[in-house]
C-alpha cells in the first residue's frame, strides 16, 4: 500500500515539477508581442496552460496592465510540489 502511494506521489511531483516548466515558458512567451498562439508550437502550450491561469485570472483580474496570476499561480504550483515533496520524505522514512 505505501509502494503504490510512494509512486503516485512520486508521479504527481514529477508532473508538477514539469508543469512548472510548461509556465515559465508560457510567462517568458508573453513577454514577446509577436508571438501568435494560434500556431502550433504556441497552441498547445497556451492549451495546457491558460485554464490553470484562468482560475487566478478569474480571482485576480490585471491591474494597471499587469497580469498578477502567473505568479499566484506559480505559488500555488510550488506549494503543492512542497506537500507532496514532504509527502515523499514521510513515507520514505516507513
Amino acid at each position: 500500500m505505501n509502494a503504490s502511494i510512494g509512486l503516485l506521489a512520486q508521479t504527481l511531483s514529477t508532473f508538477v515539477s514539469f508543469y512548472l516548466v510548461l509556465m515559465f515558458i508560457r510567462i517568458l512567451l508573453s513577454w514577446f508581442p509577436n508571438v501568435n498562439w494560434y500556431d502550433p508550437p504556441f497552441s498547445v502550450l497556451s492549451q495546457l496552460t491558460d485554464p490553470y491561469l484562468n482560475i487566478f485570472r478569474s480571482i485576480i483580474p490585471p491591474l494597471g496592465g499587469i497580469d498578477f496570476s502567473p505568479i499566484i499561480a506559480i505559488f500555488a504550483l510550488q506549494f503543492v510540489a512542497q506537500i507532496l515533496t514532504g509527502l515523499l520524505g514521510s513515507l520514505a522514512v516507513y
